[in-house]
Parts: C-alpha cells; structure tokens; sequence
C-alpha cells in the first residue's frame, strides 16, 4: 500500500496523491509510504521516482544493518525497529531530500502511523519538513526500545529471587532466552546509536532543517540503552554462573555423602564377606553367639566411623 501526503505553497495538507502528481507539482515537500508494499509499487522506486537501484535493493532485501548512504539529490537510510512480541528486527527505510521523504517498510510501522497521524492532525503544518518527520518517526523507535528493555530487566530480577520455587533447569532455560533476547537488543541498539552519531556530525545532511540538537537527544536515548543492555548482560552472566556454581555445590554435596555412606558400609562387607566363606573349620563358626557378636561388632564399627565423619565435619 501507497499513502501520500503534501504539503503546498499555502501550508495545506493534501492527501491521496499519486507519486507522480507529487513529482510535477508545485510543493513545499511530500510524504511517500510504501507499507508492505506490493511488486507493482515497489516498481515506483524507480520510475517515477528515479532511486539508486543499490537503494532500491537494500529496500527489497531486509534486515540490513542500520546504515546511511549519501547519493546526489538526498539521503539514504536504513534503520531498525523492533517487535515487542517476538524482538525480531523490522527494517524501515528512508529517502530524505529538502522536499521529499519516503518510507519504506515491509511490515506495519506503529512508529510511522503514530507520525502519520500527527501530521494529518497538525493544525501547523507550516512547522513540519522531512527531517522532521525523520526525526519525530527515530524518537519513536527508540522510545519503543525501552520497555522491551525494562522487560528484560525485570525477567532477570524474577530469575534471580526465584519467588515462585521454580526447578533450576527451567530457570536456567528462561535465562538463556533471555540472555538471547538481549543479544538481540544489542544487535539493534548498537548500529542504531553509530547511526544517529553518524547524523549528528555529518556534514552532508541533505534537508537537515531541525536542529541538531533533537537527534543529539536521541543519540543520548541510544547512549542510555547501550548501557542498560550491557549492565543486563553482565546481570545475565552473573546469575548463570551463581546457578552453575550452585549446581556443582549441590552435586558435590551429594557426591560426599554417598562416599561417605559407601565408605561406612566398606569394612562392614568386608566382615560379611570373610563370615559369608564356606570353609570347614572357621572357629567362629561354631560359636554359639558368633553371630550376634559380629553384627554387634559391625553396628560398632559403622557408629563409630559414623561419629568419627561427623566430627571432620563431612556431613555439613
């Protein structure tokens, strides 16, 4: 689908104009969405609208890293939004000129309807321009990284109390997914901040009219998260180690006192085992209390090593 709105020489706002009519009429600029556009749209990219096919190709080939290109009459973008549900990445692409932006992206943009919608409801068109739009569209977007990181802020503290007694092998499980889902905020917010550093010292900003400032403000956003999604990883690092180390303490607790018991009932086989041979002529085995005198004899020995660990501390 294909939206359009302009902007004419009497700071009105007209919608539902073909690109073309956009390209030959008189405006002060105007606004091009292709929203999960079809083939047959995506041929408008390149006639009318004349964009360098390499641009055209990053368009149509997703998940390309945040980036900015700079051609003859404007300025291209790739940046990356992402999913609350999933945390996948969803690419969205910019055309900035002095006149003109276009967006581009293959899934639906809450970022880019929520501007949309502001434009359309603007009372003070003449205060919009392109890289107004540019810049309200990247406030959004990042906005919208930070309650996926609080989210994963919160997953973390839950792990880590462990209120609701959960087994450590799913514990440990939900820490990996969410270790995995803090990659992908990594992944995302990293090249989006070089971005937005890239805007703010570029010397070769096509329809820059907004101030700097703006996207610097954005930029410290980017620095802020950055920072959050570092400190979760090191949080996420910690815990998996305090868990692994847990688990190895429990097992070798385990491991100790099953040694301990094997080594108790050792010389108490070892008795068994010489009263359980069939030979003729033990002296014992004529005895008329032998056999209560070995088991009193074995009950001794096991009480006595029994005591004898407990006081080297092995069952603590």
């Amino acid at each position: 689908m294909i939206k359009t709105i302009a902007v004419d020489r009497d700071f009105q706002l007209i919608h539902g104009l073909e690109p073309t009519e956009l390209i030959q009429g008189d405006y002060l600029w105007y606004w091009i969405d292709f929203q999960q556009p079809e083939e047959s749209e995506i041929k408008v990219l390149h006639d009318p609208l004349h964009f360098h096919p390499l641009a055209i190709e990053d368009c149509i080939f997703t998940l390309q890293r945040p980036k900015l290109d700079y051609y003859e009459d404007y300025t291209f973008f790739v940046t990356q939004a992402l999913n609350p549900r999933t945390l996948t990445k969803e690419e969205i692409d910019f055309f900035l000129a002095e006149d003109f932006i276009v967006t581009f992206h293959h899934h639906p943009s809450p970022e880019i309807d929520e501007v949309w919608d502001r434009l359309s409801l603007s009372t003070k068109p003449k205060k919009w321009s392109p890289s107004q739009v540019l810049y309200h569209v990247l406030d959004k977007m990042v906005d919208n990284y930070f309650p996926l990181v609080y989210q994963v802020e919160d997953t973390l503290n839950e792990i880590d109390e462990n209120s609701k007694g959960r087994s450590m092998e799913a514990l440990l499980e939900n820490l990996f997914d969410t270790r995995h889902d803090l990659l992908s905020l990594r992944h995302t917010v990293t090249p989006m901040r070089d971005l937005i550093y890239r805007i703010i010292n570029s010397q070769r900003m096509t329809g820059m009219k907004i101030k700097i400032e703006y996207f610097s403000d954005i930029h410290d956003h980017l620095l802020k998260l950055t920072e959050m999604v570092e400190a979760n990883r090191e949080l996420a690092t910690d815990i998996r180690d305090s868990y692994i180390s847990l688990n190895a303490h429990q097992t070798n607790r385990v491991m100790k006192v099953l040694t301990v018991i094997t080594t108790i009932f050792m010389p108490l086989t070892f008795i068994a085992g010489i009263y359980g041979m069939n030979f003729n002529y033990m002296p014992e085995l004529t005895w008329k209390y032998g056999y209560f005198v070995t088991l009193f004899l074995m009950f001794l020995v096991g009480l006595g090593m029994a005591l004898w660990f407990k006081k080297k501390g092995w069952f603590k």
